[in-house]
């Protein structure tokens, strides 16, 4: 699959993550956010979950080198009950520093969009979305905090900054902890 991702019409090819070493994965990652990325908060609501294959994918540019990845994980949202609600984490969205603001994370957010609907045109279920992200850069494809206002995460996180989005989002419990799925 090809996608064009940047305003000078590059031509750049997005691949399953699958297809790529997982330790130049976890290069790209630190480049994108550091060694240090593992404390995130991020990194605690999916611990010790396998990113979802279906809806992760990398993209490398005109000279097939690797300059972005998106990876998909399961995780549940637990009610005051203690009740898992599943849904997905996107993210990490990363994409090589210098490589930065010329439309590899547009692409790889369309690939996974786009693999998400045709998942769910298949017959398989719709989850809603979550993300930890800019609303401005998110909104776009409906990500909003309208409906996290209730939500926790297991760290240290802006409000603002928990997003959600798809049509099972009308189900999720209006309040809860995020973290890694246990079904």
């Amino acid at each position: 699959m090809t996608a064009d991702t940047s305003s000078e019409a590059e031509t750049a090819t997005i691949i399953p993550l699958s297809a790529v070493e997982p330790s130049m994965v976890e290069a790209l990652l630190d480049r994108a956010f550091g060694p240090d990325r593992h404390a995130r908060t991020a990194y605690r609501m999916r611990m010790g979950m396998e990113c979802l294959d279906a809806l992760s994918f990398a993209v490398l540019d005109a000279e097939e080198m690797l300059v972005g990845t998106i990876q998909c994980y399961p995780i549940a949202l637990t009610d005051r009950e203690g009740r898992p609600v599943p849904l997905v984490m996107v993210g990490p969205v990363a994409v090589v520093p210098e490589r930065q603001n010329e439309g590899f994370g547009q692409g790889l957010m369309m690939a996974m969009l786009d693999a998400e609907a045709r998942l769910a045109s298949d017959g398989s279920p719709s989850f809603a979305q979550v993300l930890i992200g800019d609303a401005d850069y998110y909104g776009r494809w409906g990500f909003t905090a309208a409906a996290t206002g209730g939500w926790h995460c297991p760290g240290p996180f802006e409000p603002e900054r928990l997003l959600a989005r798809g049509a099972a989002l009308s189900a999720m419990p209006s309040e809860g902890m995020l973290g890694p799925w246990q079904g």
